[in-house]
């Protein structure tokens, strides 16, 4: 463990890192007309320039973390900071969309490594007592990276061309790659054994194949023997995976560590906790400017109302995980969220922005509540060779969460949307669709929300856990 000395600085060199690879997950969808426009290009394709960092990202964390093992998790967040930076500046000076798209992967392969390796370091440097405190600080970077992306762009594209939003990393990128050299603790030890190529090979292939067919199960352009055929072939790739998981002695992810309901509960309830988060963050805006006919930056300032509300209550979530535990909090956390969002299926079209605001800022507060607490029952009840996996996990549970609401949210709203107005797309949108567009948002809505009660079903059953009680409480002649 890191001298208290380098707690802090090691801290924000963690939190900078994975602020920045949260925040290009959603700070470029605000992007995504103007990069249209300059390159001349069909959605289809522009929309691979959010698709192919948010895969990049799901399919190689498990990786970074059994990398991160073996060669130490200084190193690879180091690597990854000098990656992110080095592909941010290849997506501002993109020449073409092509490039552009394959500049975001580079890109994703940076922050992969940065949001594996981050919590892990987090368990390394804080002590026992304080693990809770220090991951709802970083759940803090995490989520103000995730929803502050809209705001942030808006403003930024309002002053500038779209590049700006990738420039914006470059230095701070190299500049915390050159601080982490000197400042993050190199390996305690090492783990020998060969890579395991064949699951992460297998782990990547069912994810793409598993987020194609949702991303493309209401496209005209895939028909059913297609879906069926990708989700088979993601099914293939998932039962090879665990097949070969479970054979390796040092494997990329330990089926072990699912034997612990405590451990898988806490998994499911995270991603079933971003499905609910990210169909929101998807599907509000275009109420906002479709239905409300909002400007640019007061859509960004409705929707800061969300990292508004995490930026207060983080902190105060992972000092309560220290004392209370996570079953409680995680769970109040994710029905609070739930009761947001049901909030929100009550909007109509004369519903007032700030009173849309008070919804989304009840939807923060929840995912405050829930995120540290969550990663800190976590990391705390694993073994010390398998805190780069379990982290890996934890950050792959969020992006998976991200791509299967954004999935789930866009297949629900365009059935619903269709089929009120007689096969009319979103893009189709005019006045005298409000009532269709109103229905198919609350029907959505709903689905999140089930999605919603299905994590806090989850949440509660991982049962209780020994909360870690700081030695200044512990009763007096109490040994630690």
């Amino acid at each position: 463990m890191s001298s208290p000395a380098n707690k802090w600085p090691i801290f924000l060199i963690v939190a900078t890192g994975v602020f920045m690879s949260t925040l290009d997950s959603s700070m470029v969808n605000i992007a995504l007309p103007f990069i249209m426009e300059e390159f001349h290009s069909s959605l289809a394709d522009t929309q691979w320039v959010v698709m192919i960092y948010l895969l990049t990202i799901t399919a190689s964390l498990l990786f970074w973390g059994h990398l991160g093992d073996r060669l130490g998790r200084g190193r690879i967040y180091t690597a990854g900071l000098l990656i992110f930076g080095v592909g941010s500046l290849a997506c501002a000076y993109a020449p073409a969309l092509s490039f552009l798209i394959f500049a975001r992967f580079c890109q994703a392969l940076g922050g992969a490594m940065m949001m594996a390796a981050g919590p892990a370091i987090i368990k390394e440097t804080f002590p026992k007592e304080q693990l809770g405190r220090g991951l709802g600080l970083i759940g803090m970077a995490v989520s103000l990276g995730l929803m502050s992306g809209p705001s942030l762009g808006g403003f930024l594209l309002g002053l500038a061309s779209w590049r700006v939003l990738f420039f914006i990393t470059v230095p701070l990128g190299l500049i915390f790659a050159f601080l982490a050299i000197r400042i993050l603790p190199g390996p305690a030890r090492r783990y020998s054994g060969p890579l395991d190529w064949l699951g992460s090979l297998a782990w990547a292939a069912a994810l793409v194949l598993f987020c194609l067919t949702l991303a493309h199960a209401s496209s005209a352009d895939w028909s059913a023997t297609r879906l069926l055929l990708t989700g088979t072939a993601g099914t293939g790739a998932l039962c090879c995976f665990v097949a070969v998981e479970s054979r390796l002695p040092h494997p990329l992810l330990s089926m072990a560590l699912f034997r612990s309901r405590h451990f898988s509960l806490a998994i499911t309830s995270a991603v079933l906790s971003f499905m609910v988060l990210f169909a929101v963050i998807l599907l509000i805006p275009f109420h906002l400017d479709r239905v409300l006919g909002l400007p640019p930056s007061k859509i960004g300032l409705v929707m800061l109302a969300i990292p508004s509300s995490i930026l207060l209550v983080s902190p105060l979530a992972g000092w309560l995980s220290d004392y209370v535990g996570a079953r409680f909090i995680s769970t109040l956390g994710l029905s609070v969220s739930t009761l947001g969002v049901l909030l929100l299926t009550t909007i109509e079209a004369a519903t007032s922005p700030p009173v849309i605001a008070g919804h989304l800022m009840l939807l923060g507060l929840g995912q405050a509540l829930f995120l540290s607490p969550n990663s800190a029952s976590v990391l705390s009840h694993v073994e010390a060779d398998k805190a780069g996996a379990a982290a890996a996990l934890l950050a792959t549970a969020r992006n998976l969460g991200m791509l299967l609401g954004i999935a789930q949210a866009a297949l629900l709203f365009s059935l619903f949307f269709r089929g009120e107005t007689n096969g009319f797309d979103l893009r189709d949108f005019r006045p005298e669709h409000t009532a269709s567009f109103l229905t198919a948002l609350h029907a959505t809505l709903l689905g999140a929300a089930l999605s919603g009660l299905l994590g806090i079903t989850a949440s509660w059953l991982r049962g209780n856990a020994t909360p870690q009680i700081p030695p200044a409480v512990r009763p007096p002649g109490q040994r630690s």
